[in-house]
């Protein structure tokens, strides 16, 4: 078994070097490949009482592994394809419940550790482009290196993540390597379109201009909360995001601002409803129907402050009134943090970043949780309201020519699951990752 996978790690390899060409020229073909490990420890804690979603109060230890290898090709004039299949396996803390900012974020919620592969990515795109001023398109993973003019319009329909496109962050976005934590991949509450894996079905169209950017996304929904199975009533079950990103310099350094809004549609239960139907242990799902909405919005800023330096914050929201049907329930969230790169200390590609978070929800989703509903994130079957706090610490080492990194990372977290009976949490973590 490791004789077959160095024989492929080292077939994919020389086939990576083989279709490798300069950034200026235009690739025909790419391919790159990841691998991400994280493990984490959390000490016990304190709690007055433990529900079905609770974070477990005892001593835990959980692994993740991630394995992604990214093929793309040019098919003619601005066309290219992009197909990414994905292994993972392992298991997040307490199954991934318990916390709404989860301490994760390489942890899917599919109920079962035992590795699986699967496609994550498979779209296409169809770029338009006009004008004489020109970017270089580093080659990377989903990127083919080479020139692309500034002014463009392009098309993109088939499987992706929406992070991919959206809600993007200099310091602040991927957590295989940058902050661990669910709430700081995107905007905390922007119910993001995604099934249990993370991806999601449909097509995006972006305007790009030198110094801004527009984008449109309309994606399918699923047929339950936290599902896999795409909803074919399309008229009623769907997502509509819209991004504008505009780019500028401040005292010569790049600085970045993203607003996004966004309107999901489809079968979700409603909070007050459930609660009119069941005062003590109130069942949100029992109140599903077509024709609700969550809509929210999110407001997303970078800059360098020096070369070496640069800081970030998010804020977002969404209404609270449906439950939370794709990512994480938090109706509101503020964050904000910095990254310092280890020049001054002779580790040029180092990275050491600190970052902080609160989250809250609705009136109506915190009397649902009061009441002794639940989520498919939380609930303790009581709730003591508090804003959910946590804090992040991570060190970047870059291991291996800029290929390998290793990466311990701490998190405390304050009022789990909005809960003030609950807690504090500490989580250590050790994160390995490798890229090419």
């Amino acid at each position: 078994m490791k004789k077959n996978l160095y024989s492929f790690l080292i077939l994919l390899l020389a086939a990576h070097l083989a279709f490798a060409q300069d950034t200026l020229k235009k690739e025909r073909f790419s391919f790159h490949f990841q691998q991400t490990i994280i493990s984490q420890y959390k000490p016990a804690f304190t709690a007055k009482y433990t529900g079905d979603n609770s974070l477990q109060t005892g001593i835990e230890t959980e692994s993740s592994i991630t394995s992604t290898l990214f093929g793309a090709a040019r098919l003619w004039k601005g066309a290219e394809v992009f197909f990414n299949p994905e292994i993972s396996g392992g298991a997040g803390i307490s199954k991934t419940l318990g916390v709404a900012g989860f301490p994760n974020g390489e942890t899917f919620r599919v109920g079962s550790a035992s590795p699986a592969i699967y496609i994550a990515r498979l779209y296409f795109r169809q770029n338009f482009e006009w004008g004489n001023e020109k970017d270089t398109i580093e080659a990377g993973p989903n990127l083919l290196g080479g020139l692309r003019s500034k002014r463009y319009f392009s098309i993109t329909a088939g499987k992706f993540g929406m992070a991919d496109f959206f809600d993007g962050n200099e310091f602040s976005h991927d957590p295989r390597s940058q902050f661990m934590n669910w709430a700081l991949m995107d905007n905390a509450a922007w119910d993001y379109p995604a099934n249990t894996r993370g991806y999601a079905l449909g097509a995006t169209a972006e305007l790009g201009q030198p110094d801004w950017t527009l984008r449109f996304a309309f994606t399918l929904s699923t047929t339950e909360a936290n599902g896999s199975v795409w909803d074919q009533k399309i008229g009623k079950a769907n997502t509509q995001t819209l991004e504008f990103e505009k780019r500028y310099t401040l005292n010569g350094q790049k600085g970045t601002v993203r607003v996004l809004g966004f309107l999901n549609n489809g079968k979700m239960g409603n909070y007050q409803q459930s609660l009119a139907l069941s005062p003590v242990a109130p069942n949100v799902d029992a109140t599903q129907a077509y024709g609700r909405h969550k809509y929210g919005f999110g407001i997303n800023a970078d800059q360098y402050l020096t070369n070496d330096f640069g800081v970030f914050a998010k804020l977002s929201y969404n209404d609270g009134h449906t439950q939370t049907w794709y990512f994480t329930e938090i109706d509101k969230s503020i964050s904000f943090g910095a990254q310092l790169k280890g020049t001054s200390w002779k580790r040029k590609d180092d990275e050491l970043a600190l970052a902080f978070i609160g989250n809250g929800i609705s009136n109506a989703h915190r009397d649902y949780l009061a009441a002794g509903g639940y989520g498919f994130i939380i609930g303790d079957g009581k709730l003591n309201y508090s804003t959910e706090m946590i804090a992040e610490l991570y060190y970047k080492l870059n291991a291996y020519q800029n290929k390998f990194f290793i990466s311990p990372d701490y998190q405390f977290i304050l009022n789990p699951a909005y809960n003030k009976d609950r807690g504090p949490v500490n989580v250590f973590s050790i994160r390995a990752h490798v890229e090419f």
